[in-house]
């Protein structure tokens, strides 16, 4: 037994030997230069098998006129609104339009019942006749009166009733006429119609429903879409810098086209124009509004939509500008990345004085001449090496105006 323990243990000592040989044969290996076919820093702790520098866009900034502008936020508005009411009593007999369709003002939109009214009609004709053959009687008599009274054949109290019978069957006249009037416009409410012309909306009443029972019932509500109006607002204390600003620029844009941003962030295809400005300051917001027109024939734009309306508003010569992506704030202020020498990325302080676009005016933090990342800023790392690309659009300059701002007028 004793023997069949040794011979194992031997057996076992010898494969542990070999495996030792065979590690020490691999490590010998490993210390083989180049010559024995492994390229110099191809391992993991070669010098080349680091990552590679990050990639950024960059644009070099420069000095150029632009056009100073400001964004304000805003809310569409249809410049027309009007309510169709039904304005007598009565059944809805027949919508007459296509919801979701432009009408023009007097267009027929619905039919009331118009029995009844017409009824009141011919009651009030016969009023009116009978008051008429009243006042051709009394008349009749008052001219005997008169002849009588100059024969002496009548007294004087007797021309004097004969004179007011005449006059009070007059009035008769006037009245009955009136309420035949009355009736007859009665009649024609009994089919509505559009008060203005633009696109009406869904129908708020139904085939069947008693409208105008002791109110002008809601029946639908035509609104102009084409042009549409943007009603924006501007605290006092912006506007008054605003207008100080505008009035100490030796250039003014004259009658500057107004850009609208929509939610999507995509600005709309046509622009507009600003039309006034509210003499009054809100006193519950501490805002004054401001109104802004722009052309709507395609319906892309409807009333209650959020969007920002771009103005330009003064010229800036010899400036400085970079796109707002480049730009970033912290609590101690604003910087830019720029790209530095040997391609170190480095964080500048910025100040910054108003818009030009899509770009900010640069007042302090940068002379010309700047590489600043617009793209990749995430990837770049103050102190660390990047690899700058141009971006497609490199140059800065007065290209960043508003189009057709560019200019003097």
């Amino acid at each position: 037994m004793f023997a069949n323990l040794s011979r194992r243990s031997a057996a076992h000592a010898f494969r542990i030997i070999g495996l030792t040989a065979l590690v020490l044969t691999g490590c010998g290996g490993s210390e083989k230069g180049p010559a024995d076919g492994a390229k110099p820093g191809s391992g993991p702790g070669g010098g080349a098998g680091g990552p590679p520098p990050a990639e950024v866009e960059f644009i070099t900034v420069d000095h150029a006129d632009v056009t100073r502008t400001i964004e304000l936020p805003g809310r569409m508005r249809a410049i027309r609104t009007a309510q169709v009411r039904a304005r007598v009593e009565g059944i809805v007999e027949k919508r007459l339009y296509v919801e979701g369709s432009d009408v023009k003002a007097g267009d027929p939109l619905f039919q009331i019942d118009a029995r009844t009214l017409a009824v009141n009609v011919d009651a009030a004709k016969a009023t009116l006749a009978r008051a008429r053959a009243d006042a051709f009687l009394a008349s009749q008599n008052l001219e005997r009166a008169q002849t009588l009274y100059k024969e002496h054949q009548v007294s004087k109290q007797e021309l004097d009733q004969s004179t007011a019978r005449q006059q009070q069957t007059a009035a008769d006249v006037a009245v009955a006429q009136a309420a035949l009037a009355r009736v007859e416009i009665d009649l024609n409410y009994a089919t509505v119609t559009a008060p203005i012309a633009g696109h009406i909306g869904r129908a708020t009443v139904t085939e069947g429903a008693l409208v105008g029972k002791g109110e002008a019932t809601p029946m639908a509500t035509i609104e102009q879409l084409d042009p549409i109006w943007v009603d924006l607002s501007q605290s006092s204390r912006d506007f008054l810098r605003l207008r100080e600003a505008v009035q100490g620029s030796a250039r003014r844009p004259k009658d500057a086209a107004a850009h609208l941003l929509l939610e999507t962030g995509h600005e709309y295809s046509r622009t507009g124009k600003f039309l006034f400005t509210d003499t009054v300051v809100d006193p519950n917001t501490g805002s004054i509004g401001l109104h802004a027109e722009f052309p709507n024939s395609n319906r892309e734009l409807l009333p209650g939509q959020f969007v920002t309306v771009r103005l330009a508003v003064a010229f800036a010569d010899n400036a400085i500008v970079v796109p707002q992506r480049a730009v970033q704030a912290t609590t101690q202020g604003q910087y830019v990345l720029v790209v530095g020498a040997e391609n170190k990325v480095a964080q500048q302080p910025i100040k910054t004085g108003g818009l030009s676009g899509t770009n900010w005016i640069i007042t302090d933090g940068l002379k010309g001449g700047e590489r600043v990342i617009v793209e990749g800023i995430q990837k770049a790392r103050p102190g660390s090496t990047v690899k700058p690309v141009p971006s497609p659009g490199a140059a800065v300059s007065s290209a960043a105006s508003p189009s057709g701002t560019g200019k003097e007028h």
